[in-house]
């Protein structure tokens, strides 16, 4: 019976995850629309005329969107609550979609742009604080991986429809998912860990009631309610992610990880595909091969979702950075000889078996599992500045390699960038070893001890249950 109880609640806890992550479609059509899109826009008959520093832009305002919504995320988190900040990025992203869907000059597709990056910024932030405090720490990994998983539905969405339809028609595929969730979202309940940060115990029953799907939830909210009160206890000011060392300790490990997806060349790879494919064009047409990379993608984050509460946070990160490596330094020693102008046509499937591993291994943990950690490292009393924090790195890194990536590829060749990229991925392997904690099966108090340099009493907890806290 106990095992049915959660199954049952396990449901309506898949059902808010699966409601406050359908905007994440639309980032990532958002994320992966330049690849497609940008060779339309260049073409002769383009429907809104374009310079080359126009294409630069384009793919860097997305990025600097998100670095300009720190401020607005930092605020609307703790402010309005984390259902609410998930909304406002929606609201945002819709305006957004019907600015390109209009635009007639590429000052409004940079407008656009720019504005998708700064509603992508608060939704990365409150999706994963949202889902960490809703979620049973025994389906946590898997809930939060969801926002990948509907990411890379959108990109998969983008490279099957934005190549053959107009961009009038592609904006209206990304607005619906946008639309979808503004309807569903609202249904869904806040968390009872931000109604009880704001004294609303009440709505924190109701809502804890409504997510475990009974009625005796007692226990477990005075749970909560203490770990609530001690972590509000510490201080909580901007510098005390700085000064305390369990909150230092947490964002250096998400400064890092953070880092290292994008200097995995992840954001270069997925704005710059059908570049980098067209040397396959004789095996698999650039536009089927780029839909087939965004499908193994999003496989991988499926299989990762299933297993990252099994296997372990840091198995898949350590295995998922070195095959990564190897797949990105093969694509880099094939981009040296046909740099040097050998002749690389007899092994012209060389590309396209590097990018299809890359999507494959990279998914499987190091694109995966820093979304994971992102909600379960920082405490109540620095969460919503910490995890800001963490997402500033993941889009200041996200804009540097681009730019790095474009500099590269005009000065000396793109080949040089994947080098970079290729040896990043083992120091993110070695750096996940010898520094970043297990959380598996942690609840978010405990994996709070860990961080503290307090492990003997996170195994006191695991040994007597009745002193685990729940959130």
């Amino acid at each position: 019976m106990q095992d049915q109880v959660y199954n049952f609640a396990w449901t309506t806890q898949i059902i808010a995850a699966f409601a406050a992550t359908i905007n994440s479609v639309s980032d990532g059509i958002h994320y992966g629309w330049a690849s497609p899109v940008i060779p339309i826009l260049t073409s002769g008959d383009s429907p809104i005329s374009i310079t080359e520093t126009d294409v630069q832009w384009l793919e860097l305002l997305y990025m600097i969107g998100g670095i300009a919504g720190l401020p607005l995320t930092m605020f609307a988190v703790d402010k309005f609550g984390r259902k609410k900040s998930i909304l406002l990025a929606s609201a945002n992203n819709l305006l957004s979609w019907i600015l390109i869907a209009v635009a007639n000059n590429v000052t409004t597709l940079h407008v656009a742009r720019f504005l998708s990056g700064l509603g992508a910024d608060v939704a990365f932030v409150a999706i994963p604080m949202y889902i960490a405090e809703i979620a049973d720490q025994k389906i946590r990994g898997l809930l939060v991986a969801f926002i990948y998983i509907m990411l890379l539905i959108g990109i998969v969405i983008c490279y099957s429809v934005a190549p053959f339809v107009s961009i009038l028609a592609s904006s209206s595929v990304g607005a619906a998912f946008v639309i979808a969730q503004l309807i569903t979202l609202p249904f869904m309940p806040e968390t009872p860990y931000y109604n009880l940060l704001k004294g609303k115990e009440e709505a924190a029953e109701k809502s804890l009631k409504w997510l475990r799907r009974r009625s005796d939830v007692k226990e477990e909210l005075e749970e909560i309610k203490a770990a609530v009160a001690r972590q509000s206890s510490e201080r909580g000011k901007f510098k005390d992610i700085f000064i305390v060392p369990s909150n230092r300790k947490a964002l250096i490990i998400m400064t890092v990880l953070n880092a290292s997806q994008h200097l995995s060349s992840i954001s270069v790879m997925l704005m710059n595909l059908h570049t980098i494919l067209e040397d396959a064009e004789g095996i698999i047409e650039k536009n089927t091969s780029a839909i087939i990379f965004a499908v193994i993608m999003l496989i991988a984050t499926v299989c990762a979702a299933g297993i990252v509460d099994k296997c372990g946070r840091k198995l898949l990160l350590v295995s998922s950075s070195l095959i990564s490596s190897v797949a990105l330094g093969s694509l880099a020693v094939y981009l040296t000889y046909k740099h040097f102008g050998y002749d690389v046509l007899p092994y012209n499937w060389v590309p396209i078996a590097a990018v299809f591993i890359y999507a494959a291994s990279f998914r499987m943990g190091l694109g995966s599992v820093p979304i994971v950690l992102t909600g379960e490292l920082f405490p109540t009393s620095v969460k919503a500045k910490g995890m800001t924090l963490s997402d500033f790195t993941y889009v200041f890194f996200g804009t540097i390699t681009i730019y790095l990536f474009q500099i590269l590829e005009k000065s000396i060749g793109i080949y040089v960038a994947f080098y970079i990229f290729s040896i990043s991925c083992i120091l993110a392997a070695l750096f996940t070893v010898f520094f970043v904690p297990e959380t598996k099966g942690k609840t978010l108090e405990q994996i709070q001890l860990i961080l503290k340099g307090q492990p003997d009493v996170v195994d006191q907890n695991v040994t007597n249950p009745q002193n685990i806290t729940h959130i």
